[in-house]
Order: structure tokens, then sequence, then C-alpha cells
């Protein structure tokens, strides 16, 4: 292993950013950010509360009500977000460098969520411009059309799994659509996200308009939640925290968008691209460390090729090459918390008496310390065993065989989560019959997972609430108001009119 890479320049302290300016907690309390390759504190944040959360919605009202952001016409505001675009673009070198030392994620791949930050406000952009509403029309008679708005004040609770992308993912829709926002990134990875501030400031978004708040979820993300001037909640994370949001949301009936876990079932028919199949579902389950909520970690193969698939995806996935996440030869690199390791790692405990261990199950060779997990595979895994039941979200994969199109069916929807799903075969009738059938948000065809951004993106079952991507953002976070108009004479039923009446 070479020598870990740490940074230049890192800052010691994050602030929260509220109304335009950094602050420090009303109570002064801080929290420790670990690197997870030596789990040693290499900074501390500011730990939010609810003072902390009712000062950020108190900024983003504000902005909302009297600022120029939400009436700004939409290629206003889709000038600002390709500024945006630009200055991650020119930074996406050092956005990785920082992800890859906060998240532990290999840097080949910071790099890539870097790049698909900034092209997720391009799109934005491009999409509030070409928005267009319905109108109806009667002739004569009636014109009726659609007047959207923007919500308020968004709330936006993200995860520590690849968070800088996925705060892309819900800023520039809430901001594109003339949304304020207060944002909550995850406690384990804040670093990446106290770059938002001087990106937005430098592309021109008013003061107001993005406050950040850090903060443990059950206090700061607790309290956002709860606010009565927040109107509605973006939250990525797990389903039981998932089903605790819910629950608050509904008290004050605010809307709610949430993709959370999955358990998602990659199944390979006899008939499909061995290589292409096996490449793919390699690198379904062991990029981004593992910990990707669409991560192929069920794979369901047919009995005809089980065997050799088995015996290939294991000599691969001890090939892989784990080490320190800022070599560019690392595939795998540190999982990102200390807690987090210690859940993966009474999985393989686990798995080692629910199914046949062909690879990893437990640290690779030379890396003593550190969150380092080595690529494990389980074979012959019963349905209804633990790690094929339980979403790991780490390095961890149970391969199981079936028969017959109805068996891996029903393999493949015998789990309370439905995210994404992986068919892979030759035959397009069965690909197209299988799919449909299939018990997910998403589905990909003889294909990992690579999305277009027009496409709705969220699960069913216990893996989500509501869809985004596309329209499907501007939907969320604007308001639809009907406007009717009557042309002509009105005429109306005359109550109380008597005798008179028409």
């Amino acid at each position: 292993m070479t020598a870990h890479h740490v940074p230049d320049d890192l800052p010691e302290h994050l602030r929260h950013y509220i109304g335009g300016a950094p602050a420090d907690s009303v109570s002064g309390d801080t929290f420790e950010v670990l690197d997870p390759v030596t789990n040693q504190p290499y900074l501390t944040a500011s730990a939010g509360k609810a003072e902390d959360i009712a000062l950020a919605v108190a900024a983003a009202k504000e902005a909302f009500d009297h600022g120029p952001w939400p009436r700004m016409a939409p290629r206003q505001r889709a000038r600002v977000l390709n500024k945006i675009a630009d200055l991650v673009e020119s930074r996406d070198k050092r956005l990785a460098e920082l992800e890859t030392f906060d998240t532990g994620l290999p840097i080949t791949q910071a790099l890539g969520q870097a790049q698909r930050a900034a092209e997720n406000f391009r799109f934005f952009a491009d999409l509030i411009v070409a928005q267009a509403d319905d109108a109806y029309q009667v002739p004569g008679k009636q014109i009726n059309y659609v007047n959207r708005k923007p919500v308020g004040v968004a709330g936006l609770i993200t995860p520590w799994n690849t968070p800088f992308m996925l705060e892309s993912w819900k800023l520039a829709p809430a901001l594109a659509s003339g949304c304020t926002v207060v944002l909550k990134p995850a406690e384990f990875t804040p670093l990446s996200a106290s770059l938002w501030a001087d990106i937005f400031r430098e592309a021109g978004v008013p003061d107001g308009v993005f406050n950040l708040v850090n903060g443990l979820g059950e206090e700061a993300g607790d309290a956002l939640v709860k606010h009565p001037d927040v109107r509605l909640i973006s939250f990525t994370g797990e389903t039981t925290t998932g089903e605790t949001i819910f629950r608050n949301c509904a008290l004050g009936l605010k809307g709610m968008s949430m993709e959370l876990g999955g358990k998602s079932p990659a199944v390979v028919f006899a008939d499909a691209d061995f290589e292409a199949a096996l490449d793919s579902t390699l690198f379904g389950v062991f990029s981004l460390n593992g910990e990707r909520c669409t991560a192929g970690s069920r794979i369901l193969v047919e009995r005809p090729i089980y065997d050799e698939f088995c015996a290939r995806y294991a000599e691969r996935a001890r090939d892989i090459v784990v080490g320190d996440p800022h070599d560019p030869a690392t595939e795998v690199g540190a999982l990102v918390h200390p807690e987090h390791f210690e859940k993966v790692m009474s999985y393989v405990e686990i798995g080692k008496s629910e199914g046949k261990l062909l690879a990893g199950g437990g640290r690779p060779a030379g890396l003593d310390t550190g969150n380092y997990v080595a690529p494990t595979v389980f074979a012959d895994v019963k349905p209804d065993a633990r790690i094929f039941q339980e979403e790991i979200f780490g390095p961890v994969v149970a391969i199981t065989p079936f028969d017959t199109d109805e068996e891996a069916l029903a393999m493949a929807n015998d789990v309370k989560y439905g995210l994404a799903a992986y068919v892979w075969t030759a035959d397009l009738t069965r690909a197209h019959t299988f799919a449909q059938g299939i018990e997910a948000g998403m589905v990909w065809l003889n294909s990992h997972n690579v999305r277009d951004l027009r496409t709705p993106f969220g699960g069913v079952k216990a893996s989500g609430l509501g869809h985004e991507g596309g329209y499907r953002s501007i939907d969320f976070y604007t308001e639809q108001q009907a406007v009717h108009i009557t042309l002509g004479d009105v005429h109306t039923a005359r109550f109380g009119a008597g005798k008179d009446k028409a």
C-alpha cells in the first residue's frame, strides 16, 4: 500500500452557511469528522440544532418571499445554473480529491461523480428554459391554463455515499424551479458540501437562496423535517430513517420525495453474453465500494451456467485492487466510517453460515487499519437468508441459482425493496416480459447502471416514495395552479332570485 494521501489546505473546522455568511452553531457545539483510511479525526464541524435550522429556514423564507430568485425568468436562473456547472467542472480534480479523502471512494470514481454533478446543473438549466405548461381551450367559451410556481423553502437531506453528486441532484432542480433551500448533508461526509457556498456565491446565487446546516440526523435533520416553514423534504438515505421522516412530514402535510434502500437483483440467463454480464455484475456491486443504493447485490444465475459463473466471478473478485482511495489503481477503497465497517463485517460473518464463501470474507491482506473490506462473494445462498434479504451496503454479494423464469422472478421480487434490477438475456421477448414483471422502479436490460437524466429515478415498496428526474423533479419542486377564464357571457343558475330566475 502506498503512503496515504492527505489533500493540501484542508480546513480545520466547517461552519454552517446561513443567509449568505458562515456561522457557528448557536450552542457552540461541534462534532468530529474522521478520515476513513486512518479513522482519525481530521476536522470538526458545527453541530446544528433546532435553533440553527430555524435561522437557516428564516433566511431561506426571507429570500423566497422578498428576494429576486423565485421571480427571475427561467433564462436568468438557467444562466446562473450554467455558471455553477462551469465552476464545478473547473474544480473537478479538487472536488474529487476532497470527496475521496472524506468518503474513501476510489479517486477515479470520485472524479466521475464531480463531472456528473456539473451535468446535473446543465441539464436542469436546459429543462427550465424548455418547460412548457398546459393550456386547454373550449372554443368561444373558456380558456384554462396552468401557472407553475415554486413551492417555497425546500429541505434537502443527503447521504454519505457520493455526497457531492447526490447533493447536486437535489440542489439543481430545486434552484432551477425557483425554490430556496436548506441543505443538511450527512454528518459522516460534510467536507465537499462546504464547497457549495463559494461556488454559488461566485455564480451569482443571491444570499439566502442556499443555506447549509451541518449536524446529526436526529438533531438537525429532525428539526428541518419538522419546521413549519419548510414546505417539502427531499431525502436520500436508509429506509428506517425514511419511515421516521414520513411520519414527521405527515404532521405538517409536507411534500415528500424519498429514495431509500435497495437489494437489487441481477438476473443472468444462460443465453446472456457471459463476459458482458460478468463485467457488469462485478462493477454493479463493487464499484463505489459497494456503497450504492442500486447495487446488484443479489445475483441470480440460471443453472446451466451457474458453476462457471461462480468460479469466474470469484476469481475476478479476488483480483480486485483494494487500497488507498487516492491511488488511481485502486478499485475498492475504504468504507466511509468505522460504524459502517462494523455493520458490513457483521453481515460477512452472518454470510459464512448462510452461503459458500468463494472470495474475501475479511480484511484484505496488508491493510490492517482503516475501514477496508475484501470484496466478498457468497454462493449457494438461499432466498430466505439474511444476506439475500437485507441491505448490506458494502462490497458483499450473494449468488443464487435458478431453473425457470418463474422461479427467478419470484426470487427477484421476494424482498421488501424495489429500487433497481438488471436482466441479462439474448431473448428480447423474455427480456421485456421479465423486466415488466419485476417489482422495481428501474430495470436495466443487458446493461449496468447508466441512466438518462430525463428518465424517472425512484423505487417501489421499501425503496422509496415518489420519483425524481427530468420533469418529475420540476413537478416536485413546483405547484401547478389551474387558472380558468370564461369567454363571453357567464351563464349561472340564479339562486335566490325568485320569480326573476333565468
